[in-house]
Parts: structure tokens; sequence; C-alpha cells
């Protein structure tokens, strides 16, 4: 079986067992969340106890697959209102159980409040709702606080770098979900892999779904380990793959709204509304050096 660079199509657990220890330099993602949602070939609707029994052991897979140093990115959020479970406390503390080191949360803040309907006693203090608008990106590393790695292979610029090193990310969801129910958006993965990782390093995804991890490492010089359980998705990811080799010159379409956002929203977050905000370009913001100072 290839495991670099390959499109692995079966049971995580079972695939990981057969990745070679510390070989692994970042692992990103965002497990099911036993909430029932409608995944190709996958029970969403576990007892709970059993739910965190089978996390708690790709967990520690992926401690043994990741380098000295090596980090892991997941991405949870506390599910439901009327039964609510705070699952990314639940995933932290099994992760720091084995031993992983804490290092911080990213907020990715999505903006999907306007297609909310769960508002609890609307207008009254009786029983009202909260919803997050937000998910967690929670990173943690083995062993040590750093990566090794060549200076040379680092790749984020200092513009990058700035922006991505504070942990307010706003990342409107992925609108093309491909027949997923909850893909990721590219320019998240991007950043992900961009501050973590330098070229040439090897990125997991043991819940790799349509391929957006792999994708996204394949057009910034990394290598790849994709896993999923489904065909569908496993095709789906390959033809992904396929059209991004086919691209001689490739540049990753990073929204060029969202800096100018980013800034805006932590001020104010009501501000986020069609309308209300006058843009700034990337490139308009490069050129003439305007930086956002840290609020």
């Amino acid at each position: 079986m290839k495991l670099l660079n390959g499109i692995i199509c079966g049971d995580c657990l079972e695939v990981m067992r057969q990745i070679p220890k510390e070989s692994v330099h970042l692992a990103i993602t965002s497990p099911p969340y036993n909430v029932g949602i409608n995944y190709d070939k996958h029970n969403d609707k576990l007892a709970y106890k059993e739910y965190l029994a089978w996390m708690e052991k790709i967990w520690r897979e992926t401690k043994r697959v990741l380098v000295p140093g090596g980090r892991f990115a997941l991405n949870i959020a506390p599910t439901s209102i009327k039964n609510f479970k705070p699952v990314h406390h639940d995933l932290s503390n099994q992760l720091r159980k084995i031993g992983m080191i804490f290092r911080t949360e990213i907020l990715w803040y999505k903006q999907t409040m306007r297609r909310r309907t769960a508002w609890g006693s609307w207008k009254s203090p009786s029983n009202p709702h909260i919803v997050p608008s937000w998910e967690y990106v929670l990173v943690f590393a083995k062993d040590d606080w750093k990566l090794k790695g060549n200076p040379k292979d680092a790749d984020i610029t200092s513009d990058e770098f700035m922006r991505f090193s504070d942990g307010f990310w706003y990342i409107p969801p992925e609108t093309n979900r491909r027949g997923h129910p909850a893909p990721f958006p590219e320019n998240l993965i991007y950043r992900l892999i961009k501050f973590y990782t330098y070229k040439g390093n090897v990125v997991l995804d043991m819940f790799g779904g349509t391929g957006t991890v792999a994708v996204v490492a394949y057009k910034t010089g990394r290598q790849f380990i994709h896993i999923d359980i489904s065909e569908e998705y496993c095709n789906i990811a390959k033809k992904r793959l396929e059209e991004a080799s086919m691209q001689q010159a490739f540049k990753l379409e990073v929204p060029t709204k969202l800096y100018k956002i980013e800034s805006q929203v932590r001020k104010e977050p009501t501000l986020i509304q069609e309308g209300t905000i006058q843009y700034k370009t990337y490139k308009s913001i490069k050129k003439k050096k305007q930086i956002d100072k840290p609020i």
C-alpha cells in the first residue's frame, strides 16, 4: 500500500497503524462530531463513551506517527444546544492525558449567524440560547515545542506570519461541498500548513473527506497522507488532485477581503453585514505597506 502522497480508502485506525512511527510533521483533521451527520460511510450516532474511546485510540496513533516537535491541529466545536456536550474539552483532555503539549487554540470565526433559527426564549431571560458562530482549531505538539527543519524551507512570508499568528481567523465556511457535509475551506488549511510546516514536510489527515488537506499540501510543496473510509469521498479527492497537478502555474486563491474583515470584526463584530464594510484588497494593503496593528 502506498502511503505517502496517496489517497487511501480504508479504516483510519487500520491504515494509521501502517504508517511508520515519527514520520509525520503535521496532522490536521476535523473528526466526526457524533451528532448524526449523514456521512457516506460512518455511524455518527455512537454512544458518547464509545465515541470518546474510539477517538482516544486515534489520538494515540497520531502521537506515535508524529515526529518530535510535530503538531496536531484539531478542528472541533461544542455540539448542539438541547443536548450540549463539551466535546472540544473532552477531546483536548484526552490529548493532554496521553502526553501531548497543548500549544494554543485558534478561533475560526465563520459568521453563520444570519442562518440561525434557534433563539430559545426570544427577547426573554427565561431560556435564551447562545449559538457559537465559530469553531476551534486546537493545536498540540509532540514532546517538544520546536520542529526541526531547514530554515531555507520555511516559505511563509512576513505578512502571512504576522496575520496568521493572530489567533482570530475570519474564514467563511466552504460553499462548494462536493458531496461532503462539512468540508474544510482551503484557506484554513493553507494557513495551518504554511504556519506549522516546512516545504517537503508530511501532512496527515486521518479523516480526509474529499481531500482538502491533501490538495493544499500538494499545492504548497508538502507531502501528504490522506485517509478516508468512503470510496466516494476518496474518488473526489483523487479528481481534485488530478486537477491540481494539471495547473502548471498554481497560485492559491486567498479571499482578498478577509484580512480587512478580520481586523474590523475584532473591533465590532456587528459590522459583518453585507454593504457595511469598505474593503481593501490584499495588493493595495501590501503596496501601501499598511498592516493592521494588533488590537
